[in-house]
């Protein structure tokens, strides 16, 4: 089967290789010829974990092809997938513009019967007026069908959820279409993938109400962390004491800086606004949004509470850019905020990430912000240290060597571990001033914790 999935960003380009690796053979489309240049030169526009060598088979074996040329695809595929961005909208809601400007182009290619699936996150409604908007404006009297498939990608591990996914959403009033799309993801039944059908409408809201619930319980678990704090309890030990429930679950009850990523803000947001459109209140939701910028906004107080005061003229050092390991995507990550904080308050910043800053110099280029080589490069000279994402790698540095090449001439040298990754007795031993998210710190360090009972 011929299938052409239109968006080479991170929906798109996961679907398109996955989809060649099934055994279809694949158009992947983008009105952006540089990056399609570059992913036929075998180079990846982003970092995705065992992504590159599955667009590297697919490409090799003649299965997968990367185009510009929209027409050519339209015309020789069934099957259309959708992966273009959706971002917010300046009142909340979901941008359609690059979803309205596909849907009038394959509305001028249409040659034969087509099924559009729309991997790309919708609003309720969207895939209907989608269909509308190609039938009104299609050239020939050929029929369309429409199939909502959001996708629920881990960054990080987006290829293996893709390929061994927990499950399957397609949701049609097509039997036909249906059919077919099951078709090209039979592969998945042979390892017992369930497969959930059902309307457009539903699909839809599976996708928003899914991702709602798990920044719900990040927040959740970051204002349990924050109530630890001032009672002297170890976040950790409750998280894992309430994962054991098979009710609740271990899976996101992770305390740290808050949420970011592609996802979980702009969808949250925009389930917010959907809801108010239709004259409901998601109050829950809503709380969510305000837990997490709350949670992001404690980073530089907890900051300015570690170095005493103001942050004019003193050397922050940032380990972690990205917005959760296993990728470089930065948007809505913990890290723009700060950086924009500190930079804002006049303080001298150092990053560094493995895989991320290339397209963080995007926003603050070298001459603004100073990029390291390694961990230790960058803590040079820093009074402060923040870990912001939990890399493998930053888990066993040499704290000694670190506390060596940061500044000391104020005091202990400050290390704010928003991903809780180090031991607080151990660093705090070390000489440094520690702070970190809902765990008990030593009384050295910068919390006073209450005295036992007798």
């Amino acid at each position: 089967m011929h299938i052409t999935v239109i968006g080479t960003g991170y929906v798109g380009l996961v679907a398109g290789a996955g989809l060649a690796d099934f055994g279809m053979h694949v158009i992947c489309v983008d009105k952006d010829s540089q990056k399609i240049g570059l992913l036929n030169q075998g180079k990846l526009p982003f970092y995705e974990p065992g992504l590159k060598e599955l667009v590297e088979r697919n490409y090799k074996n003649g299965r997968l092809s990367f185009s510009t040329d929209l027409k050519t695809a339209v015309e020789s595929s069934l099957v259309i997938f959708l992966g273009v961005g959706t971002p917010s909208d300046e009142s909340g809601g979901v941008d359609l513009s690059a979803v309205k400007e596909v849907a009038l182009e394959i509305a001028q290619y249409l040659n034969d019967y087509k099924v559009i699936v729309t991997k790309s996150t919708v609003p309720v409604g969207a895939n209907r007026w989608l269909k509308q908007l190609i039938d009104e404006h299609k050239t020939v009297n050929v029929e369309v069908d429409v199939v909502s498939n959001p996708e629920f990608l881990r960054e990080g591990s987006a290829v293996e959820d893709f390929m061994r996914p927990n499950r399957l959403v397609l949701g049609s009033d097509s039997p036909k279409a249906l059919a077919i799309v099951k078709d090209i993801y039979r592969p998945l039944y042979l390892i017992e993938t369930p497969f959930v059908e059902t309307t457009l409408e539903t699909a839809e809201m599976i996708k928003y109400a899914s991702n709602a619930f798990l920044a719900t319980k990040i927040s959740f678990i970051n204002e349990v962390a924050n109530l630890c704090e001032k009672v002297g309890a170890d976040v950790h030990a409750v998280a894992k004491a309430m994962g054991l429930d098979r009710r609740i679950g271990p899976k996101f009850l992770h305390p740290g800086p808050g949420y970011g990523g592609s996802c979980f803000p702009k969808d949250t947001n925009a389930f917010a606004h959907m809801a108010r459109q239709h004259g409901v209140k998601l109050h829950i939701v809503e709380a969510v949004i305000e837990a997490n910028n709350r949670q992001r906004a404690s980073i530089l107080i907890k900051l300015q509470k570690l170095l005493n005061g103001a942050l004019k003229d003193r050397v922050i050092a940032i380990l972690g850019l990205s917005f959760k390991p296993n990728t470089s995507d930065i948007r809505e990550a913990p890290s723009l905020f700060l950086v924009k904080a500190l930079l804002e308050q006049g303080a001298v910043v150092r990053c560094y990430d493995p895989t991320a800053m290339e397209e963080f110099q995007v926003l603050y280029p070298k001459d603004v912000v100073y990029y390291g080589s390694n961990p230790y490069d960058t803590a040079e000279g820093a009074e402060a240290l923040v870990i912001l994402t939990e890399w493998n790698e930053f888990r066993n540095l040499d704290m000694q060597e670190i506390k060596r090449m940061m500044q000391q001439k104020e005091g202990a040298p400050a290390l704010l571990d928003m991903r809780n990754i180090y031991d607080p007795q151990k660093i705090v031993a070390l000489g440094f001033r520690y702070d970190c998210v809902g765990r008990p710190v030593p009384t050295s360090s910068v919390r006073v914790l209450p005295q036992k009972c007798s």
